[in-house]
């Protein structure tokens, strides 16, 4: 197990710099009022291909000597790790495939195409997905970019946080969703080595409860298909992520379907910005323990804006 350092943030800081966003950072006096609390909202819905994971993927598709790209790259992924990796491998002009779930949102699997690439359907499940997509690397010969438990991929999910630290200074904590955990584990990288201070939370779906019940119990528990209207935060933790998580994590709160579908909803009506369901579990869970946040000032990461406008959870 490769474990990525510092010095690979700041490496991937400079590589990814022509082909990612400096995302904004925004506020809401009616959401601080709410809450007790000031959040800075790290909108990573405005990042290129639509979200965080854009970061980690230009990290892993140009850290790529030739001879590695020459087959392509390929991935597994319910969506946003899927196109972001279509985005840098068009960018880089090398081939791109991605086993996606055939119930992934429509947009995702469009955007994945749009940008270029291939994708390959499978069942709903973590286990169909690794084993559609062991038969797709060993025809293609392609470069295996995980969606999280990649050293380079965690290292480009970091220079978010890094860039949060420049925006919002003198914050007390940074909160993010979590599925596989590549955000969480690149905050727990730069937060570790940078603001060693700032106290880290991560946000899950009550449906999709594995890294809280893994955090609590201290060793990996991992659900194959569990169902939430957070897609993005469905896949279990990796060794490589379980090591960020189990050393630098403060606590991971969950929140229920409804509470997630309102703290979206809420972010759409006061912010008015387009963001997954996945992005608005962290807001829901500070609104549901606002003892823990009150009266600090918390960055929270809004992971991404792929959303299904046909579906929207409160339609």
């Amino acid at each position: 197990m490769i474990i990525p350092t510092y010095d690979d943030v700041l490496a991937a800081h400079e590589r990814i710099a022509p082909h990612v966003h400096r995302t904004p950072v925004l506020t809401s006096s009616y959401l601080n009022a709410l809450t007790g609390a000031e959040l800075f909202f790290k909108c990573e819905n405005f990042q290129k291909a639509g979200a965080f994971k854009a970061r980690g993927a230009s990290n892993a598709v140009f850290g790529l000597d030739d001879a590695q790209a020459a087959n392509g790259v390929a991935t597994h992924s319910s969506g946003n790790h899927g196109l972001s990796l279509a985005y840098a491998a068009g960018r880089r002009g090398i081939p791109v495939t991605v086993v996606m779930p055939r119930t992934a949102p429509e947009p995702k699997k469009d955007a994945v195409r749009g940008y270029g690439g291939q994708v390959v359907e499978c069942e709903p499940s973590t286990s169909s997905r690794e084993e559609v997509f062991a038969r797709v690397v060993a025809e293609s010969g392609a470069e295996f970019i995980h969606p999280y438990n990649d050293a380079r991929v965690i290292a480009g999910q970091a220079t978010c946080s890094r860039e949060l630290l420049e925006q919002a200074e003198g914050l007390d904590a940074v909160i993010a969703p979590i599925g596989g955990g590549g955000m969480v584990s690149g905050t727990c990288l730069t937060l570790s080595n940078v603001a060693p201070g700032v106290e880290i939370y991560a946000a899950e779906p009550k449906n999709a409860d594995d890294a809280c019940r893994s955090f609590k119990a201290g060793h990996i528990i991992a659900d194959d298909a569990p169902q939430t209207v957070a897609d993005g935060l469905k896949v279990p933790l990796k060794e490589l992520t379980w090591h960020f998580v189990s050393n630098h994590v403060t606590d991971i709160f969950t929140a229920t379907e409804q509470e997630i579908i309102d703290a979206m909803r809420l972010i759409w009506q006061r912010m008015k910005i387009v963001m997954e369901p996945s992005s608005a579990v962290p807001l829901a869970t500070i609104l549901k323990n606002k003892d823990v946040f009150a009266g600090k000032r918390i960055g929270v990461i809004i992971t991404g804006g792929n959303v299904d406008l046909g579906k929207l959870p409160w339609l």
